[in-house]
């Protein structure tokens, strides 16, 4: 059965949140998911997942340095990770906050691993952004960004066999 992993740093809630919206649409769509703060997480389980979506807060506008760390640490996985889905979301306390910037360093990390990774033709383009708690709009980009990666995940785990 396919799998997908979202890992997250939060310090207020507000990320923490939209984690576990995002893993109820991967849900939606009938495949495992696990919700993990990014402390918990051994980089080896990259490895073991076929998406990996990261969310982090934005921190002067690029990723949690949490989030930096699993990356430099994920280094030694170089090969191994291509071929599975990433995506990306954030909070932050600003409209003009760094947001984009948070979610495309995660996600050109991400296409340096040589993973797949989607944008959204309507709505957050290239991931959900809440400003402090997430509200209604970005709990639904969340929703939908979880069912997205969950959809290209059973279909390239078809085509693989």
């Amino acid at each position: 059965m396919p799998k997908v992993l979202v890992i997250y740093y939060s310090r207020t809630g507000n990320t923490e949140k939209m984690a576990k919206i995002v893993a109820k649409g991967v849900e939606k769509e009938k495949v495992e998911v696990e919700v993990k703060k990014v402390e918990d997480v051994k980089v080896e389980e990259l490895k073991d997942t076929d998406g990996i979506i990261i969310g982090s807060p934005t921190h002067y506008g690029s990723m949690a340095s949490q989030i930096k760390q699993l990356f430099e640490q994920s280094r030694k996985l170089q090969g191994q990770l291509v071929g599975k889905v990433g995506a990306a979301f954030t909070s932050s306390h600003w409209v003009g906050g760094g947001n984009e910037t948070t979610i495309m360093d995660i996600l050109r990390a991400f296409l340096i691993h040589g993973m797949i990774v989607q944008g959204e033709a309507r709505g957050d383009h290239y991931g959900p952004v809440a400003l402090y708690e997430p509200d209604e709009r970005s709990s639904s980009e969340c929703e939908i960004l979880g069912q997205k990666v969950a959809r290209l995940v059973k279909r390239l785990k078809e085509e693989s066999g």
